[in-house]
């Protein structure tokens, strides 16, 4: 599956992104949440997942309980507080037959929640490439593989009609300036291209960068360390945490953490 996103007026630049193989059966999921609009955007996300198949959606976590104990469900998304059975005790009655990601407003919870051992927890409102970083991790949690193969951006420069391909693979850090973003490639080029960090964020794959600041996104396969609130890439570049991006840091980086 190829996903392509294009401007007819031709104001935006085009993006190519992520041509994906599937090398098993896809994910089949259920979002399990008291209000609509968050089911609404989690339903919108999973739409532009190509390894996520969303069989059924509910407000009622008794329901949900019944559903997913009844049917073969890979992944729950999970509110945590609701009327009747919290996201916490849907858990403890689930006894392992599904993975879980939690999903909730309240930072309060994330220690309850990794601690019953769920694949991730997402805070409101839910960006897609956090979204897409969850769901990577269910991904290989559940022992499923997705192979990018021909990963590339297409992007227009500050060259009026001139577009540059970018490999993927090849960007170390991304750094946003407004309306153009600076891309620092591995050939230790800086490419300038007319595109805003937040679009470029929500289409770069979640497994393989992080949004550390507002200014900068960073490849995590070019992390060499982390201190304090910095993070050091292996081309000896320091790059800030930001105070809103650090907790999802955090929990992407957890499961790296040799104890």
């Amino acid at each position: 599956m190829e996903t392509i996103s294009h401007s007819i007026s031709g104001s935006k630049p085009i993006i190519l992104l992520q041509k994906l193989k599937l090398t098993s059966n896809m994910l089949t999921c259920i979002i399990i949440d008291d209000e609509e609009h968050a089911i609404e955007l989690l339903r919108l996300h999973i739409e532009q997942t190509p390894f996520l198949k969303l069989v059924h959606t509910t407000t009622s976590p008794v329901q949900g309980l019944e559903f997913v104990l009844r049917e073969k469900v890979d992944l729950v998304l999970l509110d945590v507080q609701m009327p009747g059975i919290t996201g916490i005790e849907f858990i403890k009655l689930l006894k392992g037959k599904s993975k879980v990601i939690l999903t909730t407003a309240y930072k309060e919870y994330a220690l309850d929640g990794f601690d019953n051992e769920v694949v991730d927890y997402l805070l409101k409102p839910i960006i897609y490439s956090r979204f897409l970083q969850a769901a990577n991790r269910a991904l290989a949690v559940c022992g499923r593989n997705v192979i990018p193969i021909n990963d590339y951006l297409l992007v227009k420069t500050e060259l009026k009609g001139k577009m540059i391909k970018i490999d993927i693979d090849d960007i170390i850090y991304i750094e946003g300036l407004k309306q153009y973003v600076s891309i620092y490639t591995q050939q230790e080029q800086r490419k300038i291209a007319l595109l805003n960090i937040k679009d470029l964020e929500q289409r770069l794959p979640g497994h393989q960068f992080l949004r550390v600041h507002k200014s900068f996104i960073v490849s995590v396969r070019h992390i060499n360390m982390i201190q304090g609130n910095m993070v050091y890439l292996t081309t000896k570049e320091s790059i800030p945490i930001g105070h809103t991006y650090k907790e999802a840091f955090t929990a992407f980086m957890k499961d790296k953490i040799m104890s």
